[in-house]
């Protein structure tokens, strides 16, 4: 199987080094012109530049803070007037500023909110009336492991799952104009994540197979989260366990406890789609409502 990505044009943010730079080169060896997003013009930015059109491909500069609508809504209207199209957004920008509990203060969750979270929506809200009009769209989204509970980045962790519930409702929304939106969550030695990138058993180029083929016109899942990196790509999922359903008209908390095995049973645990699916399984119980 060939993957190509052929007239394609991918915009990636947070794009000029690491992560960014492998997916860059991934997309423009399939084919595919990049636009390469970073908040200032660093030297790294060349590097990439470099990088992608060293395997044939075309790569623009885009310097645009993400956190500023603004500045994000002139970045994609100079990428449509100099390409024509959008099709591929890769939300990629990231920070992390280490601190636990309760020493991350306002500011610290502020920072990591305004570019993982108000970042990822900016940039969605500017791709998608292009990706409307065209009927087609992939936005893949950037998550993180970190959310499962991360002791010493409660800000970082904070940011990441806010992601996830803002690509679920993405997708449930771009569902009727052809955009499918999904989550990456990478693992790799990047020197966001104290690494240097270099790192031989988790290098970022272990992670762009997953990013581009949650890109391609071939991949129909949507509202869905996979982890990639090491030579390891996996699933991650959200499940509703079927729980205990109490009979007769009150409820104690006595009730609650003494069936809390039964609550927490993971057989035959259901996965929902959105919240519709949820709603529809949590309360199939309950007869038929008229009208």
């Amino acid at each position: 199987m060939n993957l190509a990505f052929a007239g394609k044009v991918v915009l990636i943010t947070g794009g000029a080094r690491n992560l960014g730079r492998a997916m860059g080169t991934a997309f423009a060896t399939a084919g595919a012109s990049i636009a390469i997003n970073a908040r200032a013009q660093r030297p790294e930015m060349a590097e990439t530049i470099a990088a992608i059109e060293a395997v044939g491909g075309k790569a623009i500069s885009c310097i645009a803070d993400i956190t500023n609508r603004a500045e994000v809504d002139r970045m994609v209207e100079a990428i449509i007037k100099r390409f024509g199209r959008l099709d591929i957004l890769i939300n990629n920008a990231g920070i992390i500023r280490w601190a636990g509990f309760p020493d991350a203060d306002e500011q610290n969750l502020a920072s990591h909110l305004a570019v993982h979270t108000v970042g990822s929506f900016n940039t969605a809200r500017a791709a998608w009336p292009h990706m409307c009009a065209a009927g087609y769209g992939r936005i893949v989204m950037t998550t993180s492991s970190g959310m499962f509970g991360l002791s010493n980045n409660v800000s970082y962790a904070t940011a990441k799952a806010a992601v996830v519930g803002l690509t679920r409702s993405l997708a449930v929304a771009g569902k009727k104009h052809g955009i499918a939106v999904n989550l990456i969550a990478p693992a790799a030695m990047t020197r966001m994540a104290g690494g240097d990138g270099e790192s031989p058993a988790m290098p970022p180029e272990l992670v762009a197979p997953m990013a581009a083929f949650l890109a391609h016109e071939d991949c129909h899942v949507s509202g869905e989260m996979y982890a990639a990196g090491a030579g390891r790509f996996a699933r991650i999922f959200f499940a509703t366990t079927p729980g205990y359903v109490h009979q007769g008209p009150d409820v104690t908390v006595e009730d609650v406890a003494e069936h809390w095995a039964a609550i927490n049973d993971e057989t035959g645990y259901a996965v929902p789609a959105n919240l519709r699916e949820w709603s529809a399984g949590f309360l199939a119980h309950l007869p038929p409502q008229d009208g």
